[in-house]
């Protein structure tokens, strides 16, 4: 039996942040490749995810950000947060993963994204953990998410596997010492753990 650290976004459910970005521009397709670049793909959706910029303070910019279209905060709060579709098969291979492992959930993700994915996909619930970057401060891709998870769990390296769909999250955690799995179906990442 291993512990593995399961990612959410393109794994458990699919994400769509053009929904997002569509849905709030002023300006059309134009606008909304400016919102995605500003709100969805930078350092300042990175510090975010990393607990840098409280929800209240990030919805305050994209709502006075002069590209949105004029709209309530909490309005911008419901469409931020339904992104996400869920991804086949991953319910049941998620209870059949927690049947032979710890399941732990690691995932780069802020409050208002992890709330919404809480309450609306209860096989999260499965989770026996939540290694979430915006309590730890870290993402995936930085050397000290892996570091802490294994400090604070006072485990060995052998005891943990990955699974995340982005190669440079498993670099990480190999360099860590970590197993991974680079997630691209659940019917191959079912055969992959059952050979590990």
């Amino acid at each position: 039996m291993s512990i593995i650290l399961l990612d959410i976004g393109n794994v458990i459910v699919n994400v769509d942040f053009f929904r997002f970005c569509n849905a709030v521009s002023g300006s059309g397709q134009s606008g909304a490749q400016d919102m995605f670049l500003r709100y969805c793909a930078s350092d300042l959706k990175n510090r975010f995810d990393k607990g840098a910029i409280s929800p209240f303070d990030y919805l305050g910019m994209i709502s006075a950000d002069p590209g949105a279209r004029p709209m309530p905060v909490w309005d911008i709060r419901e469409i931020w947060q339904d992104i996400f579709t869920p991804m086949p098969e991953s319910a049941d291979a998620v209870r059949r993963i927690h049947n032979d492992h710890s399941l732990w959930i690691m995932s780069d993700t802020d409050p208002l994204h992890f709330a919404f994915l809480l309450n609306h996909y209860p096989v999260l619930k499965e989770a026996e953990r939540f290694w979430l970057s915006f309590e730890h401060g870290y993402l995936k891709r930085e050397p000290e998410s892996f570091h802490e998870v294994l400090a604070c769990s006072g485990m060995d390296t052998r005891e943990f596997v990955l699974i995340d769909d982005r190669e440079e999250n498993c670099r990480c955690a190999e360099a860590a010492g970590i197993r991974t799995h680079l997630f691209q179906d659940w019917p191959r990442t079912i055969e992959t753990l059952a050979r590990m």
